[in-house]
């Protein structure tokens, strides 16, 4: 007896996608109808996943109820999913800033409590960038992002915090009692936290009404860590200059 092998249908989350991209494609006003002819998709099937997208405010309704447009929610994907855009004038000023220096100076953008490279030094360029954007709690533009919010726990994962390095924070309330001296001092840094054998000082970044929206991060070998330190408040100056530009 011989069997034929079946190529599995799209998954509930493929048909999702599928939606919102025709919503895209078509625009503001897309119809119910004009979904399931262009995915050739079951109206009772259709209109069940349009109700979750509505209720999870992916997808809103129009006015006149007839149909849908691109909802809120996506908008936190969209800006998680593109880099930051960083004037040419910020990056020329970035840049004169680097000048002579014998340690990296990168940018680095806050944009929804997470963190995203804006203007990564050429010289000296990053070595765990994934660890930084991804553990806050190890890195020091990490740490004054969480200095920074309401809630320092939200861009956090549950359960323990991952341990990158033998000095890695791990314990919570050892990491909100350095997020305290973050907020005192207006500065925060790292040595061997997140990668052993650097080390980095990150200075803020203010929009104009106040909050912090980037970070100035100088590193370098963490034995150099005295010496990074000591540029600063040349460092503080360039984030006032920086400030204008980026926000």
């Amino acid at each position: 007896m011989s069997y034929r092998s079946e190529r599995p249908g799209p998954s509930t989350a493929s048909n999702s996608l599928r939606i919102l991209e025709i919503v895209a494609q078509l625009g503001t006003g897309t119809t119910a109808k004009e979904i399931t002819d262009a995915l050739k998709m079951p109206p009772a099937t259709a209109y069940r996943m349009l109700n979750a997208l509505v209720g999870d405010e992916y997808l809103a309704r129009t006015s006149d109820l007839r149909g849908f447009a691109l909802g809120h929610a996506l908008s936190g994907l969209i800006t998680a999913a593109t880099p930051p855009t960083v004037p040419t004038a910020a990056r020329k000023v970035v840049e004169e800033f680097r000048s002579g220096k014998r340690f990296a100076v990168h940018l680095v953008m806050f944009r929804n409590a997470s963190l995203r490279v804006g203007d990564e030094d050429p010289d000296y360029p990053l070595q765990s960038t994934f660890e930084m954007l991804r553990y806050p709690h190890a890195s020091a533009a990490g740490k004054l992002m969480l200095a920074s919010l309401g809630d320092a726990a939200s861009p956090l994962p549950g359960g323990p915090l991952m341990k990158l390095t033998q000095h890695t924070i791990t314990d919570r309330r050892q990491l909100e009692e350095s997020l305290v001296a973050v907020r005192f001092n207006g500065e925060a840094s790292d040595i061997n936290e997140l990668e052993q054998g650097s080390a980095t000082l990150a200075l803020p970044v203010r929009m104009p009404h106040g909050p912090i929206g980037a970070a100035i991060c100088l590193s370098g070998p963490s034995d150099r860590f005295a010496s990074i330190c000591e540029h600063a408040e040349p460092a503080r100056e360039l984030s006032s200059r920086l400030a204008p530009f980026l926000f």
